[in-house]
């Protein structure tokens, strides 16, 4: 099992999260955002960046996240990222469209680009479905998992921009679930730390 570890903002819906048991037994370390720039990740393979984090002191430790991205580790992103210390996200804003499902089409506009992916051995579109606040255009030979109908990727697995793995999604699933509302980000919750513990990424 992939060792993984989460920085922490200190924010109340975070601490619900990582803090819950069926999430926080597959988490090895979590790291208090501050102490990022004093902490090894060296025995780490998943670092784990969560929405809504501080993002200056995200950026005073982006020596640390480069370093392990490019001996290889693995990094995912949660939420929107208006920042460009991710690279190659492309991200784009969008209207958040918070009740779609009240309207007659009750079509998300979630497309499942990869259905043979390992990560739908664990989720499904229905578990990725709330709602999403931006896109993002990935580089060239990324793997898209699941885009919009009108353009643009809410999630994708990039292996190469760097010697490790960007794994990207504009979903928020640990502020919505952390926050006490959203069904459907507790099932993808359920799914995604099991996928990234064990799964094919």
């Amino acid at each position: 099992m992939r060792k993984i570890a989460v920085l922490y903002g200190g924010n109340s819906h975070q601490f619900r999260t990582l803090y819950e048991p069926k999430y926080h037994r597959y988490i090895h370390h979590i790291i208090y955002l501050p102490e990022l720039q004093y902490t090894s990740l060296d025995d780490i393979d998943v670092l784990l960046i969560p929405s809504q984090l501080h993002k200056s002191l995200v950026s005073e430790s982006q020596h640390i996240i480069d370093a392990f991205i490019n001996r290889g580790g693995i990094v995912t992103a949660l939420g929107a990222q208006p920042n460009p210390w991710l690279p190659g996200h492309n991200w784009e804003i969008r209207p958040t469209n918070f009740w779609w499902w009240l309207e007659s089409s009750t079509r998300s506009g979630l497309v499942a680009e990869r259905p043979d992916h390992d990560f739908f051995r664990y989720l499904t579109i229905k578990d990725a479905t709330w709602h999403y606040h931006g896109v993002f255009f990935p580089p060239a030979g990324s793997d898209i998992i699941i885009s919009v109908e009108d353009g643009g990727a809410i999630m994708y697995v990039d292996k190469v921009s760097t010697a490790g793995t960007f794994i990207m999604t504009t979903l928020d699933p640990e502020y919505h679930y952390g926050s006490y509302f959203m069904p459907a980000t507790e099932r993808f919750l359920d799914g995604f730390f099991p996928w990234l513990a064990e799964g094919k990424l």
